[in-house]
C-alpha cells in the first residue's frame, strides 16, 4: 500500500476520527517496520476494540476479538435480515456472497471461481480430503504437528478406502529451507497422491517454506494440500504465488471476523477431481460452488466479512504483519537464553511471526498456563503434543508491549 492508498483508507470513517490530518500524513510516510515500534499509533487501533480488564488475553489463536465496528455491523446484519426473512434469502443473498467472495478473492490473489465461504479451515480441508477419489495403498503425508482434525480425516479415509497416511516431524529450529523441504521429500514414495503442510504450525508458530515444498512435490507428481488457518489475514502473501493446489484458512483467527467464517481455494484444474461432501446436482463438475453446499449458511456472518475486511485494508496487511513480528519478538528476545525457558519456536526471526511457545523446565504446560491466568493474570494456552511443551503465545494488534512486559516478569519469576 503506498501513501496516497495509506492515507486514503486511514482518513475513512475506520481511522479517521483517531488521528489528526497530520497525524496521518507522518504515519503515511513512516517506513512499516518504524511504525510497527509506534505504540501511539497502535494504541489508536487497540482503542477500536473493547477488551477484558480481567485478564491479558495472548491466546488469539482460537479466534480473535472483532473491533467494535465489526461487531455492531454484524448485529445490524443480524436484524436486517430477520427483517426480510426469506425474501433476501431467495433475491439478495446471491448477490451478496459473491460479492463478499470477490473481495476475499482480491486478498488471496485468485479470482473467486477459485474460492468459496466456509465456516473455517477443518471444513475447507476436510472437504479436500474427503473429496479424493481414494484407492487403497494410496498415500498421504502429514505431520504429527498437523492440527488433529484434518489428521483424524485422514484417518477416517484410511479406515473407509485403504489408503495409507504417512507422517513426518517437522524440525523445530531448521538451518535451511531445505531442511524442511527434504523433510518431506524423504517421505514421498510412487504411491503417495497428497502432500498436507501448514503454511505456519500452529503449535510453534513456525512459517514453513510453502513455496519451496510444493515446487518440490510437483516434481514428484504429488499435490499440496495447504493449511493456512493461522497464516492468512497474518502475512502478507498472495495464494497462487505459494504454487499449492488447495489453500484452507480460517477468517476468525487473524481477519478478526465474527466467528464461523473460513475460505477454501482449489486451483482451478483440480476442481473436477473433487467429490463434493454433500450432493448437489445444479454446480457443473469444474464449478467450485458445487463444494459449497451445506445447507442454510448464516448470510450475516458472510455480510460482516466485508466489515471485517474493510478494517483490514484500513491497517494494510504488511503493516499488520510487521507489527505482529515486533511484538512476538518483543518479548522472546526478552526470555531466549534464561535458565529453564525453552522457546519452542524457530530462532530465526524470519520463521515466525505472531505466534510463539515457551515452556519452563519443571513445569507442565497445563501448570504453566495455569499459573500465569491465577497468578498473573495472563490467558495462554497449554501446549503438550508432538514434542512440544509449553504454551502457545498469540499477541495481536491490539496487544500492548505493557502486557507483554507483564508476561515477560512472569516468566522471569516463574524460571528463577
Amino acid at each position: 500500500m503506498d501513501k496516497r492508498e495509506f492515507l486514503r483508507t486511514m482518513g475513512g470513517a475506520t481511522m479517521g476520527m483517531l488521528f489528526t490530518p497530520e497525524l496521518l500524513q507522518r504515519y503515511a510516510a513512516m517506513p512499516v517496520r518504524a511504525l510497527a515500534e509506534d505504540e501511539p499509533f497502535w494504541a489508536g487501533i487497540r482503542s477500536k476494540f473493547k477488551l477484558t480488564p480481567e485478564y491479558i488475553n495472548l491466546e488469539n489463536g482460537f479466534f480473535c476479538f472483532q473491533p467494535e465496528e465489526v461487531l455492531e455491523g454484524f448485529i445490524r446484519h443480524v436484524r436486517a435480515i430477520n427483517l426480510e426473512a426469506s425474501h433476501y434469502m431467495r433475491t439478495v443473498k446471491d448477490a451478496d456472497k459473491l460479492r463478499v467472495r470477490t473481495k476475499l478473492a482480491g486478498i488471496a490473489g485468485c479470482g473467486p471461481e477459485e474460492l468459496i465461504i466456509t465456516r473455517n479451515t477443518t471444513e475447507s480441508l476436510d472437504t479436500v480430503i474427503n473429496g479424493y477419489d481414494w484407492k487403497p495403498g494410496d498415500e498421504a503425508i502429514m505431520a504429527n504437528q498437523d492440527y488433529g482434525a484434518m489428521i483424524d480425516m485422514f484417518k477416517l479415509q484410511a479406515k473407509r478406502h485403504g489408503m495409507v497416511n504417512v507422517f513426518v516431524d517437522i524440525p523445530m529450529d531448521p538451518a535451511s529451507d531445505d531442511v524442511v523441504v527434504q523433510t518431506y521429500a524423504r517421505a514421498i514414495t510412487p504411491r503417495t497422491r497428497l502432500l498436507m503442510i501448514p503454511h505456519m504450525v500452529n503449535i510453534t508458530g513456525h512459517i514453513l517454506p510453502v513455496r519451496a515444498i510444493c515446487d518440490m512435490a510437483h516434481a514428484r507428481g504429488v499435490d499440496v494440500m495447504v493449511d493456512g488457518a493461522h497464516a492468512f489475514a497474518q502475512l502478507d502473501f498472495r495464494i497462487p504465488d505459494l504454487h499449492c493446489d488447495y489453500y484452507g484458512a480460517s477468517l476468525h483467527k487473524w481477519l478478526s471476523t465474527p466467528i464461523g467464517a473460513g475460505i477454501l481455494y482449489v486451483k482451478r484444474d483440480k476442481i473436477g477431481r473433487l467429490w463434493p461432501i454433500y450432493g448437489d446436482e445444479g454446480p457443473k463438475q469444474d464449478d467450485i460452488m458445487k463444494l459449497n453446499h451445506t445447507g442454510t449458511h448464516p448470510p450475516h456472518t458472510d455480510l460482516g466479512i466485508e466489515n471485517a475486511i474493510v478494517f483490514h485494508e484500513a491497517i494494510g496487511v504488511a503493516r499488520k504483519e510487521a507489527r505482529l513480528r515486533y511484538l512476538q519478538r518483543y518479548w522472546s528476545d526478552k526470555v531466549r537464553g534464561l535458565p529453564r525457558v525453552v522457546l519452542n519456536t524457530p530462532s530465526d526471526p524470519a520463521r515466525s511471526c505472531a505466534i510463539a511457545n515457551v515452556g519452563i523446565q519443571g513445569m507442565a504446560p497445563g501448570e504453566l498456563a495455569k499459573t500465569l491466568l491465577e497468578r498473573f493474570k495472563v490467558w495462554t494456552v497449554a501446549i503438550d503434543v508432538a514434542g512440544v511443551h509449553g504454551v502457545r503465545v498469540t499477541p495481536q494488534v491490539y496487544t500492548s508491549t505493557a502486557e507483554l512486559d507483564t508476561f515477560v516478569r512472569a516468566l522471569r519469576t516463574l524460571a528463577s
